[in-house]
């Protein structure tokens, strides 16, 4: 392989950009999402990661250097600053250095943050529904937005008057807060940049991009939580459909809007609640799949490249979703049979993964060169598979994961 950086970045480019387009690459694509794996790795905690900007950097950049994935990734598109968390109190978290040991990875802490009687708050007006109900529950900080006045009330002399309820010195503390996580952003952005001018200086093609979530999921994961979305679906079945068609566009505009940011293609949305044992296939076509097709297609009539994470199983579902515009988008799964996966997909959407988590800590180099053959010679056949591990690496052991990278490279030849 060349190894002038400039034919490197073009070579991987369109070794990725083929198997999406599913085209015939000149081989497998591969990549990995090493999330705290290089803290492992490279002897740093966790909580560095999380919490000083310039290790996270180094120790992604070496571990890039070392895998050499064709398709690389950003970690400030991964870790949230520990000092931004701290800041806000925030509630929707627990991560390293916070409320937990400093190596062990962050964690999501779903909750009912949105009552089922604040539908109708939401669907008036979400905005003042996330200012004055969602951030004074998820941000310790923001508890005093709770006490502002409706922001949507002030009509009167052009408007102005709404800056009045700023005064107070608790919503004056308030700005303050929200200026300092501001500036941490931004600092956090400028390493994010400086990063990916890095990684393309080194000849890696990164999949930098924006996100967006299903509004299903949305609705599920952050405000109602998974018990509150199971009673919604059988109490008040109208009152979801209506909050998801209200979430959509919201989203659409979000997702074009942070990936047009970011400089990228790709649009990443996780994927939750509409996974096998959670649904049924028929609440799947009524709740899920409708608000979340119309997603990706918002997003591709934007030139842009959904990536959908389907984490754990949806063998169920692959006849279905395969309702999208044909090398427009990649499906990454988790638990999905790969093999009917490419049966039913594979003229349809590019697929990504799924050499398991637990295969990579535990398992031995032939097992993983064994798993990597299988999806190479059935998932891989003619194009529109990039090799992946399942989910993000955190747990592996060194030796698995370079025997998936050097065997997907050395095997995966067209």
């Amino acid at each position: 392989m060349d190894t002038n950086p400039k034919e490197l970045y073009k070579q991987r480019q369109k070794r990725v950009l083929d198997a999406i387009e599913l085209r015939t690459p000149d081989r497998v694509p591969i990549t990995a999402s090493f999330y705290f794996f290089p803290a492992r790795y490279y002897g740093c905690s966790f909580k560095d990661m999380m919490y000083n900007p310039d290790t996270l950097q180094d120790v992604y950049l070496r571990v890039t250097r070392e895998f050499e994935p064709d398709l690389a990734q950003s970690p400030f598109g991964v870790m949230l600053p520990g000092p931004l968390l701290d800041l806000l109190d925030y509630k929707q978290m627990q991560w390293p250095g916070g409320m937990l040991p400093a190596d062990v990875p962050f964690q999501f802490v779903e909750g009912e943050y949105m009552r089922a009687e604040e539908y109708d708050h939401f669907l008036s007006d979400p905005m003042d529904f996330i200012i004055r109900k969602y951030w004074p529950r998820i941000s310790g900080s923001l508890q005093g937005l709770a006490n502002l006045h409706p922001l949507g009330n002030f009509t009167t002399q052009m408007g102005t008057n709404v800056f009045g309820l700023f005064s107070p010195p608790e919503m004056q503390a308030i700005l303050d807060t929200i200026k300092k996580a501001g500036r941490q952003l931004k600092r956090f952005g400028t390493y994010s940049k400086r990063f990916e001018k890095m990684l393309k200086k080194e000849g890696f093609y990164s999949q930098t991009g924006g996100m967006a979530d299903a509004p299903f999921d949305l609705l599920g994961d952050f405000l109602r939580g998974t018990k509150g979305m199971m009673l919604d679906m059988y109490r008040r079945p109208d009152t979801i459909l209506k909050a998801c068609e209200k979430i959509l566009p919201m989203e659409i505009e979000k997702g074009v809007q942070s990936t047009k940011r970011a400089g990228g293609k790709l649009c990443f949305i996780a994927l939750h609640k509409g996974l096998d044992g959670f649904m049924s296939e028929e609440q799947f076509k009524k709740f899920y799949w409708p608000t979340l097709r119309d997603l990706a297609i918002g997003l591709i009539d934007e030139g842009l490249i959904p990536y959908m994470f389907w984490e754990g199983n949806c063998t169920s579902r692959l006849a279905l979703i395969k309702d999208i515009p044909a090398g427009k988008a990649i499906y990454r799964f988790e638990a999905t049979d790969m093999m009917k996966a490419k049966d039913i997909l594979g003229d349809r959407v590019c697929i990504r993964g799924n050499v398991p988590i637990s295969l990579l800590a535990t398992g031995t180099q032939e097992e993983v060169r064994s798993y990597c053959k299988k999806l190479i010679d059935y998932a891989g056949r003619g194009g529109g598979l990039i090799m992946d591990a399942a989910a993000h690496v955190t747990e592996a052991k060194p030796e698995n994961l370079r025997a998936m990278f050097d065997f997907t490279r050395e095997y995966g030849v067209y």
